[in-house]
């Protein structure tokens, strides 16, 4: 289970059996390097390029982090979207939600 930790700015990945979860994006205290996180509403598991694509709302970007053991920040995929909300279809198209301009 991946949770977006809204409030603690950071994504935590659950397994089954854990006692804690673990960091897997962000949690390095609120801001906006590419090692933090600010507000996060969203994330999408891309498996073809096994990362994940994050809403990173109060920083007002979309970020890819790769869920490579050791990876320590994320890459600005957009940047200055009131980003709220993900999704992508079958052909890897990401649609995304601005909650500021209310388009999607």
């Amino acid at each position: 289970m991946i949770i977006v930790d809204y409030g603690n700015d950071r994504i935590i990945q659950w397994k089954i059996g854990d006692t804690n979860g673990k960091v897997i994006a962000g949690g390095r205290g609120q801001g906006n390097q590419l090692d933090q996180l600010n507000g996060p509403t969203d994330l999408l598991i891309d498996n073809e390029t096994d990362s994940l694509i994050i809403c990173d709302h109060g920083n007002r970007r979309v970020v890819r982090w790769l869920r490579r053991s050791g990876t320590t920040k994320g890459e600005i995929l957009i940047d200055n979207i009131a980003c709220r909300g993900l999704a992508m279809d079958d052909q890897k198209y990401l649609y995304i939600s601005d909650d500021e301009k209310h388009e999607k």
